[in-house]
Order: C-alpha cells, then structure tokens, then sequence
C-alpha cells in the first residue's frame, strides 16, 4: 500500500538534526528523500560518537547512534557541489522536485545557484525550506544557531533545572535537542501546508524557519504565564506552574510521577490512600488552591508517596484512575510492555551493518501504515540510481568520480 507522500520528490541538503528530522518525518510519509552529503566526509553526525555501528566484514567503527537516529529511509548522493558540474547536477534534480530542505548560513547557497531565487526560475512549483538559527532576517541573521545556545536565548533554561536556592539548583539544558526537533516538526508541518497550497494552483514558496522563533513559540503557558502577569516565570525542578500535584515524588524505592491534572483526580488519590479528607480540604479542593498552598501539600503527600514501594503506586494509581508511575531508564522504556506492544522497536537491514535497530515513527494511519521504509543510508549509497534517474551513463559516473564531483 502507498503511503501518504509516495508522490513527493525531496532534496534534502539539511545536516545535523533540525533538517535532517523534518526530511526523516517526510520520508517516514512514503517521500523519496534524496539526501546530499559531502564526499569522503558526509553528514557531521556520521561523527557524533560514540557509539558507533560496526561493519560486519571489518569489525571497525561506521556510522554514529546519532546519524541513524534522523535519516531512515533516504538515498544518499554523495557530491561536491562548490564543482559546477555537481551544482548542474543538484539544479537539475531540484528541477525534478517538490521540495528543497537546507539549513546553511543566510544566502550561503546563492554562490552555488542553489537558492531559492535561483531555483524557482527552473521550477516555479517547488516547495524549498530553509531551516536556521536566527531565520533570513533580523539582526541575528547571520549568527550560526545550535541546539544548545537556543535552549538559553529562548527561555527555555531559564525554566528547567532546580530552584538556584536548591542543591543542584540552576538552568540545565532538555536532556534531547528539544529546538532542533521543535524546528524539524515545525518545518514538516509547513512543508506539508506549502504542498496544499502549491496543489491549489498557487506555486511554491519560500519557508523560513528559525529556531529561535519555534524555541519561543514552543514555551506555551510559561510565556503566556508572562504575557499576562508581568511575572518571569523561574525554574522549579519538576514542578508545573499552573498544577499541583504534578511533579516528581519520592517513593519506597525511587522516584514517582504524579500528574494530578484536576480535581476529580485528586479526590481520588485521596480517596486511594486512606485519607479521603484531604480531597475537600479548603486548601487543596481546587488546582488554584492547590498551586497556592503547594508546600502544605506537599508537607503532606511527601510522607504519603514514601509509604509504598514503585510497583504499589502503580497498581493504586491505576485503580484510582490518577495519572502516575515510575521514571524509567532507555533499557526500562525499551522493555516496557506497552511500548513492545505498540511496536515502538524495529530492525532495518544496512548494507555494511546488517539489522540495525530504530525507533518507529509514532504515526499511526489506519489505511496507509507507515512501516520502516529502509535503513538510514551509506554515505553515497545511491549515487547510480539517483544520477541514472537523471539518465547519466556509467561511462559518464566514471568521468565524475575522477573529476571528484562523486
């Protein structure tokens, strides 16, 4: 059965993650990814190890954890394209497309006729997004952005970490490149409106997509918090601002999440533990009282969570109906039978290392699943069949290797 985007032709110049993420969502949506990569050299989080796959026939050092967490089911072309034979290649490809993914520096590819401007002379239809720190205006314009330097500008470290008046307290970075895939899910979003509208008979278009921009717009409540009190929200570990109960608690034997998301439950984790009192107590009947008198709340249920082990809570918890449970390392989510069931793990066949492991795409279709369509690729894996596409002999791929455009 085809897949949603099976119609869809992408190229893909993106590196690193933010790109690489949006192209990897598309071509889990059934899109022909063609990924350009640097020869000899390759995307940078080929790199980014340990770990690294092995090869199977040589035992040495391949591809690291990370470029395989964000290119399944791409082609790879590997060319040099500051040579103008490589960039008559990618005009003539992108003439072929429906969208065009890059994330370099602010009209860094206009000197290579790879820009926007340039490309939509040959093909008015296409679809091209450029992802990057700052966006393509404003005065940080030309700053280079990463992940890192995102979660502080845009308020994010500013929220997350402990109380600086705790032990261990001050801002700490989201153990995952939380801006990087904000702007990758951001950009497929977009990507797949521009595609609705060029449908439309409207033409392609230039899509701008700043970090920055999807890092602030992604602080929800807490900037909202601000907009309408005046009040910078500050950092308090694992607490939410706007509920309570709804942080991390300890338990018997580790540490518990309760999110008590309203009233309803809360009575009823009263009611699960012995003390249905505390359920209509003036000082916690509702979530404002309860985010008001937070330390009376939690001079009180801190011995309660204490009282049981991991295993018992979960059992109450569900009883009850109240939303809670342990906070589990990668090898406890792997095994998790929920996450089994639901099929999260797959194995895909790599060429030079045989099954290697990914983590399903979390979509699911009732008439077009979206399976693994294959394993993130060798560095220039499809060099013949994407340039044959293009009706380019092997006498002339030969011509091209010695030239060292491939």
């Amino acid at each position: 059965m085809q897949k949603p985007l099976s119609h869809i032709r992408v190229l893909d110049l993106s590196r690193i993650l933010a790109g690489p993420w949006a192209t990897q969502n598309l071509a889990d949506l059934g899109a022909e990814v063609i990924k350009v990569e640097k020869p000899g050299v390759g995307d940078d989080t080929r790199q980014m190890g340990p770990p690294f796959l092995k090869d199977r026939q040589t035992g040495k050092n391949g591809d690291a954890a990370y470029f395989m967490s964000c290119n399944r089911g791409k082609k790879s072309l590997a060319i040099d394209f500051s040579n103008p034979r490589g960039q008559e290649i990618l005009r003539e490809l992108a003439s072929r497309a429906d969208v065009f993914v890059e994330n370099y520096k602010v009209e860094a590819l206009k000197r290579y006729g790879l820009d926007y401007a340039s490309l939509r002379e040959i093909n008015p239809q296409l679809v091209y997004c450029s992802v990057t720190g700052f966006g393509q205006t404003g005065p940080y314009k030309d700053r280079a952005g990463y992940d890192y330097l995102i979660q502080g500008m845009g308020g994010l470290m500013s929220v997350t970490g402990e109380r600086d008046d705790l032990p261990g307290g001050g801002p700490q970075r989201a153990g995952v490149a939380v801006a990087d895939l904000l702007a990758g899910m951001y950009a497929t979003t977009a990507i797949l409106a521009a595609l609705q509208h060029r449908d439309r008979g409207h033409g392609g278009q230039h899509i701008d997509i700043s970090l920055l921009d999807c890092m602030v717009g992604s602080l929800v409540n807490q900037s909202m918090n601000y907009l309408v009190s005046g009040r910078v929200p500050q950092r308090m570990g694992s607490g939410h601002p706007n509920i309570a109960p709804y942080a991390v608690y300890p338990a018997a034997d580790g540490h518990l999440v309760l999110a008590v998301g309203n009233d309803a439950q809360f009575r009823r984790l009263c009611q699960a533990v012995g003390q249905p009192e505390v359920g209509t107590d003036p000082r916690f009947a509702t979530i404002a009282d309860r985010v008001h008198n937070r330390a009376e709340l939690d001079a009180w249920l801190v011995p309660v969570t204490r009282s049981r082990r991991l295993a018992d809570w979960t059992a109450l918890l569900e009883r009850a109906q109240v939303p809670g449970g342990p906070i589990n390392g990668m090898d406890q989510v792997f095994a998790d039978e929920h996450v089994v069931a639901r099929g999260m793990r797959a194995e895909l066949e790599h060429p030079l290392y045989g099954p290697v492991p990914t983590v399903r795409n979390p979509i699911r279709f009732s008439e077009t699943p979206l399976d693994p369509a294959g394993a993130p690729p060798a560095l220039g894996q499809h060099n013949e069949e994407v340039l044959q596409s293009l009706g380019i002999a092997a006498e002339q791929l030969a011509q091209l290797r010695a030239a060292g455009v491939l």
